[in-house]
């Protein structure tokens, strides 16, 4: 399937105006194909112009163009050309199309809890051709009427409100002029509950196998969505504009959540099977907000083209973070942002493979699937954070809101947002723009001090090492009886390349300088050696969640840059992590410890310590004063770094519901993670596996009989994993997801060093596998912890051939980026 080019695009919207589509499917026509009608009316500006129309048949039956049949053998690959337009046209096109397997097109689930039958749409970036023909491009927007047959039991949902359904046959009103990309329906045997706040019909969707689940979790989803509303509403003049609003929870989705107006639809696992975190909710509470917040950013006004994806994602996820704190009972979501989200945009952007965050120059909507990354998520939302500081509420709301009000319904770029924001608030926005938006990279700001013998502050000089400016507080603190006291905070505005002197922080006596306190700019920091001293011995203390989170991320910083020995940061956890009373820098700071710092940076003697303190660690947080969130995360680090004979066998009386700790409950998630490590140490047969499998089937079932099984030890093991992984439609995406997640887990040193040099042969072969199948094997699969300089020259080997595709490559870059940090820690404290 070519991917559409920029140039084309540009020619086709010159060309084409889309009045409508009406789409009707059949979704009866057995387990691998379904019907597909449509008929599109658009005009054409220069008639007697051809122009091409987007589909991917199984089988394409017919193709009539203002009543003059075309030849059906013509389509060439996914395009089917459209000769001698007239002013006004009415196209037919009657195919049979594929459902999928990798949740791109009309995705089809068989429940393994019940058999059960369930399909959705996916149809962003550029895959609405693979369930309807259409012109499948951002802005050539329409309304899109669905018609659909379905078997009697099911119920369908859709972007438009149904408006009748009689004998499996269902039909629903026209929506909204939208871009095909945001077209999906939702059809099954479904559970359903509904709702409504201030006039607008609410429903919640899921397979019935998780009606309990549905159930359980709806008034806390509906009590989000409701605070989400009214926020939105006090920010915006322009109310939701797409009727009702439903949110479907499906299997086996490759994002977090899709923004499909009328109808979002989010992975099932945020319904919960397992006991959840206080920071999972948190979480999901923010993915709620969201996905609303691109009911206006993205479905009301959408940019033109990809490479204005931040006027989407970057708006959203600042709103979703913004609207969880200030609006639910998550106040803490900016602490999450700063320990946890803010770390994937800051890894991204100190890569080979970094971009501005708008206007990046995306030539084809195959460069645009590789910037979904924390570049326009986690960068954009804090460059906004930056905006917001330095214009205010009142100028950038205001500027929204005259944005909206002249692209309602249609398209934009990054030049109509400026303009908006730069009447709203006289300033020199487009200046601020060149500097934040249109560069790359992360700055430092370093604080430089003089001391006194005795340690007290004598000057205070912050220093912008990089090339835009930041608007930042200072934080100063005190040491007082074991206590980190604050003495005040300093608004800094930083020229690019400028240092700025700090007097009130030194007249206030502080020991402890933190640049960028509060995390209201993007950029890293580093801290002088006295204040960095004190944050080993008293980072606990700090009472300050959001600064406790920034000076986590500062240490993450220095073991990735080389600075730190990964040794010293287990040190700081095993001393600190303790004490924490934040979920989510817990959660955040365990994880990386488990995947990154004993994961990729420590080997042989180093590594097996590093993991026995993240194990004693996890246990002390478990077994300590701490609240059942931060237990229940500690906990499922403790089960996966269990090692040794008494831990291994505490493990096997937890799995059997012996010596629980009190308060916390072992569910099926955190079950099969525990099988999971079982299985690395080989002490988890494959019939063992097998009964786990029938013992309570499902979802979770699947995909961790798929990790054990990968992951045991054993030649004859690993050689089956490798043989499912590499064979085209195998399995599905996320058993695909979940055989690469155990592969690397176990295994003779010897044989995985071979299967990673072996990896770098084979991988070339994931570029006609589709870009799902490219990120699983490109990125899940690299095997980043064999950091050797033979596995290094493989992967620059491996991408320097000319065929990869850019999806393939960009997660081979990247992870390849990780490699040669993980070697270059390995080869400074080794």
């Amino acid at each position: 399937m070519p991917a559409l080019q920029r140039a084309e695009a540009t020619v086709r919207a010159r060309l084409l105006a889309v009045h409508g589509y009406t789409v009707d499917l059949d979704l009866t026509r057995g387990p691998d194909r379904f019907g597909s009608t449509t008929v599109i009316r658009f005009g054409c500006a220069e008639p007697g112009s051809d122009s091409f129309v987007d589909l991917e048949p199984a089988t394409l039956h017919r193709a009539v163009l203002n009543g003059q049949p075309l030849d059906v053998a013509a389509l060439d690959g996914n395009r089917l050309a459209l000769p001698g337009l007239r002013a006004e046209n009415e196209l037919l096109i009657e195919a049979e199309m594929r459902y999928s397997r990798t949740g791109e097109g009309l995705h089809r689930y068989t429940d393994p809890a019940d058999d059960a039958v369930y399909l959705y749409a996916t149809c962003g970036p550029d895959l609405a051709a693979k369930v309807f023909a259409c012109f499948d491009q951002p802005d050539l927007k329409a309304p899109i009427t669905l018609t659909a047959t379905a078997p009697e039991d099911w119920t369908l949902v859709s972007n438009g409100a149904p408006v009748k359904s009689e004998g499996g046959h269902w039909e629903f009103v026209a929506t909204k002029p939208i871009s095909t990309y945001l077209f999906t329906v939702v059809a099954g045997p479904l559970h359903s509950v509904y709702g409504e706040h201030d006039g607008i019909p609410l429903g919640l969707h899921a397979r019935r196998s998780l009606a309990a689940e549905l159930d359980r979790e709806a008034p806390e989803l509906f009590e989000v969505t409701a605070a989400s509303f009214d926020r939105l509403h006090e920010f915006f003049d322009e109310r939701y504009p797409f009727g009702e609003y439903h949110q479907a929870f499906v299997p086996e989705f490759n994002w977090g959540a899709m923004e499909n107006p009328g109808c979002v639809v989010f992975r099932d696992e945020m319904l919960f099977r397992s006991p959840a975190t206080d920071v999972e909710r948190e979480r999901r509470a923010m993915v709620v907000c969201h996905e609303m917040a691109h009911m206006w950013f993205g479905d009301l006004v959408t940019m033109r083209w990809w490479d204005d994806l931040w006027l989407n994602e970057s708006f959203a996820e600042m709103l979703g973070y913004r609207i969880a704190a200030e609006s639910t009972r998550f106040t803490g979501t900016w602490t999450g942002f700063s320990v946890q989200r803010k770390g994937w945009g800051y890894d991204a952007d100190q890569r080979a493979s970094t971009h501005p965050v708008a206007g990046n120059g995306t030539r084809s909507v195959a460069e645009a699937m590789v910037n979904f990354d924390g570049i326009s998520y986690a960068k954009g939302a804090s460059v906004l954070r930056q905006l917001v500081a330095w214009l205010g509420d009142e100028a950038f709301f205001t500027g929204l809101n005259a944005y909206f009000a002249d692209h309602l319904y249609g398209n934009a770029e990054l030049p109509d947002f400026l303009a908006a924001l730069a009447t709203a608030s006289g300033r020199d926005v487009h200046a601020w723009a060149e500097s934040w938006l249109r560069t790359s990279g992360v700055d430092t700001l370093r604080a430089e001090t003089e001391r006194a013998a005795d340690g007290t502050l004598t000057a205070l000089t912050v220093v912008n090492e990089g090339e835009r400016p930041h608007l930042i507080e200072v934080g100063g603190y005190r040491i007082e009886d074991g206590r980190v006291v604050p003495v005040g905070r300093a608004a800094v505005e930083l020229a690019p390349g400028r240092r700025v002197a700090v007097p009130a922080l030194v007249e206030a006596g502080a020991q402890l300088v933190v640049p960028n306190d509060g995390d209201l700019s993007w950029a890293k920091i580093r801290l002088d050696a006295h204040s960095w001293q004190l944050v080993t011995e008293s980072l606990s203390a700090v009472e300050d969640d959001v600064t406790r989170a920034v000076l986590w991320a500062h240490a993450r910083d220095l073991v990735r840059d080389a600075e730190l020995d990964p040794v010293a940061y287990l040190a700081l956890l095993e001393r600190h992590l303790p004490a924490e009373t934040s979920d989510a820098i817990v959660e955040a700071v365990l994880t990386f410890a488990h995947l990154h710092v004993v994961g990729r940076h420590l080997t042989g003697e180093r590594r097996t310590e590093g993991l026995a303190a993240l194990s004693r660690t996890a246990r002390a947080l478990v077994t300590g004063g701490a609240g059942d969130g931060i237990r229940l995360a500690a906990l499922r680090v403790a089960v996966e770094a269990s090692g040794g004979e008494q831990q291994l066998a505490e493990l096997r009386g937890w799995l059997a519901g012996d010596g629980v700790p009190a308060g916390l409950e072992i569910g099926p998630e955190l079950r099969w993670a525990g099988l999971a490590r079982l299985a690395s140490l080989g002490e988890l047969s494959e019939d063992e596996i097998a009964a786990e499998l029938a013992r309570e089937p499902g979802t979770e079932a699947e995909f961790g009989a798929a990790q054990c099984r990968a992951a045991r030890p054993e030649s004859a093991a690993k050689a089956a994993a490798w043989q499912v992984l590499f064979t085209p439609e195998s399995m599905s995406n996320r058993l695909l997801e979940a055989t690469a997640r155990g592969f690397w887990a176990s295994g003779d040193p010897e044989e995985k060093a071979a299967y990673a040099l072996r990896y770098f042969e084979r991988i070339g072969e994931a570029s006609d596998r589709g870009d799902i199948v490219a990120h699983l094997l490109g990125g899940t699969l690299f095997p980043v912890d064999q950091a050797t300089p033979e596995v290094v020259a493989a992967a620059e080997a491996a991408l320097a051939e000319p065929e990869l595709t850019p999806g393939l490559r960009r997660n081979l870059a990247d992870c390849a980026d990780d490699l040669r940090r993980a070697r270059a820690i390995r080869v400074a404290f080794e």
